[in-house]
């Protein structure tokens, strides 16, 4: 058992260990042990100390108990270290400093945290020999703390930090919106800035041992290239904070230039560099800059800290869903046809576009499909925005594909497959719209299973909805009969096949969106059916928002 487990024992009445039964109790054994052994809880109260904990404090356990040691030992009271101990609980991992005594010499603390607070070692030491072992002794606001450093008074601050703790309910709110890394850091920068009267926010991640950044705000154009893929033993701030998993403040460039000779500076006079730590996995950065020295106070201190831990979460789950949707695309993109096929008398254009909500895949399809009775034009949209639906609908499109060439009429390809959606047992459903047309005639056959109704473009310009008798959608009855409607297309002719996607917007009626569409087929120039597609996808294309994916598929017959 470590000392991270016998330091939970209460003390008995007087601050003396108990014994309870025959031999000796943890808290007697620790007792006896020649460092300084403490308990803190999550708030960072003293809930157990060794008699030579009490030596090397210089504070009995009496007047700490209960209260947290900065409170009552004036050396521990910079606030860099009340930063050891939120940095330890929020990353769960052992965290070490040095501390200079009164008398000159040096104790070393090391910190190792549970869920439930933490256990801490005190020992004497030697000085810190330099480098990052100086750094590290060193108070985060500057140089070496001194003898009888103590933290600066609180003095004004602005109105909006006075709400730390809103701020944080604030930005764990937001936090639980964002989807993306990009929304992430939107969020946090959005938060942040205006909650804590800072200027300058940059968001960095690691990848392969290095530093790239994800986002910035306020900087001068240019001025984070240099640090851009730098290595996790580059001697700069935000790569320390990373590495060491504690956050670092500078009061203003003086304490900066002292702590990092050389480093480069912009405008900026005050700066707080964060780790982003999520389950003991490092995550990045986070960079704040203030253009007017800051003091930064044990409650902004506090606030940032937890802050920068809910960012690092938010950031891990948005770069694993990142992830999963790059995957889902890929998987998505590989079941569309690459190229569609030529056919001689008519040309053929298809358009896909994702969502922007959830995973931003969905389950629309389009393909053109030769058999031997002429061309099988085919659309259909799977309910649903995931890797299920996009994998549902590389099903069904394999299983049209396979009927169609086959050579089975339309009304059997589209009866297979519902009976095969049925079957698989997915509870996912789908629409679906499937015409055979002779390029030699220009005749055809349509089936429509729950989809929205295509629209036909006439060779003098005008376009109307085709008013195709239609059956329920693909998987809700495995015996459903779908009538077919014969069509006559003359040369000249186009013929538009669109998912819901298209002509569906928040807060107007499919039917406006339907019209909008066919207004747009009529008055846009048709010599080239690739301008064309590109023109009825315009609008949907340009939204900031897109409930859900897009599919169009245009066929000019000549």
């Amino acid at each position: 058992m470590g000392p991270s487990r016998a330091l939970r024992l209460r003390p008995a009445p007087g601050g003396r260990p108990r014994r309870r039964g025959r031999g000796l109790t943890a808290a007697e054994a620790a007792e006896r042990l020649p460092d300084g052994l403490f308990s803190l809880d999550q708030d960072g109260r003293l809930t157990y100390a060794n008699r030579r904990c009490e030596e090397l404090l210089g504070a009995g356990r009496e007047e700490l108990l209960g209260r947290c040691p900065w409170e009552v030992i004036t050396w521990l009271r910079d606030p860099a270290y009340e930063d050891r101990y939120r940095a330890a609980m929020l990353s769960q991992e052992q965290v070490s400093f040095l501390v200079r005594h009164p008398a000159g010499n040096w104790l070393s603390f090391v910190l190792f945290p549970d869920v439930h607070g933490l256990t801490g070692r005190v020992h004497p030491t030697g000085p810190p020999t330099g480098g990052e072992t100086a750094r590290e002794a060193g108070a985060s606001t500057g140089p070496l703390p001194g003898v009888g450093a103590v933290a600066p008074p609180p003095g004004p601050v602005a109105a909006a930090r006075a709400g730390a703790l809103y701020h944080v309910v604030q930005m764990a709110s937001v936090l639980t919106e964002a989807v993306t890394v990009q929304d992430v850091c939107r969020a946090v920068s959005e938060q942040l800035l205006p909650a804590f009267g800072a200027r300058e926010l940059a968001l960095y991640t690691v990848r392969e041992g290095r530093m790239y950044l994800q986002w910035e705000s306020g900087y001068p154009e240019g001025f984070l290239t240099q640090f851009e893929g730098v290595a996790l033993d580059t001697h700069l701030p935000g790569v320390h904070a990373l590495t060491t998993r504690l956050p670092l403040f500078f009061e203003s460039p003086e304490d900066l230039s002292v702590a990092y000779p050389g480093i480069a500076l912009d405008r900026m006079n005050a700066w707080s560099f964060l780790p982003l730590i999520a389950s003991g996995h490092s995550v990045g950065s986070c960079i704040l800059g203030w253009d007017a020295p800051h003091r930064f106070t044990a409650d902004e201190r506090s606030a940032l800290t937890a802050l920068s831990g809910l960012a690092a979460q938010a950031m891990e789950r948005a770069r694993l869903y990142d992830a999963e949707s790059a995957v889902a695309r890929g998987l998505q993109e590989g079941l569309l046809p690459h190229r569609l096929p030529a056919v001689e008398g008519l040309r053929t254009a298809g358009r896909y576009l994702p969502g922007t909500q959830g995973m931003a895949i969905g389950g629309d399809w389009y393909d053109v499909i030769t058999t031997g009775r002429g061309v099988a034009l085919v659309i259909g949209d799977v309910e649903g925005h995931s890797v299920g639906a996009a994998a549902v609908m590389g099903q069904l499109r394999s299983a049209v594909h396979a009927f169609a060439a086959s050579e089975r009429p339309p009304q059997e390809v589209i009866t297979h497959t519902n009976r095969l959606l049925a079957e698989l047992e997915s509870d996912a459903f789908a629409t679906c719209c499937y015409i055979e047309l002779d390029p030699r005639t220009g005749r055809a056959l349509a089936v429509r299973a729950g989809h929205p109704p295509p629209l036909l473009r006439h060779p003098d310009g005008h376009a109307e909805t085709l008013d195709l008798v239609g059956g329920v959608m693909l998987g809700v009855q495995s015996d459903s009969v779908y009538p077919v409607t014969a069509l006559t297309l003359a040369p000249g002719s186009i013929l538009a096949l669109y998912t819901d996607g298209l002509v569906e917007q928040p807060g107007s009626d499919i039917e406006t969106g339907i019209e909008e569409v066919r207004r747009a087929l009529a008055d846009t120039p048709a010599d080239s059916v690739e301008l064309l597609a590109d023109r009825l996808v315009r609008t949907a294309r340009r939204a900031r928002e897109r409930p859900d994916d897009v599919a169009l598929l245009l066929t000019a017959y000549r």
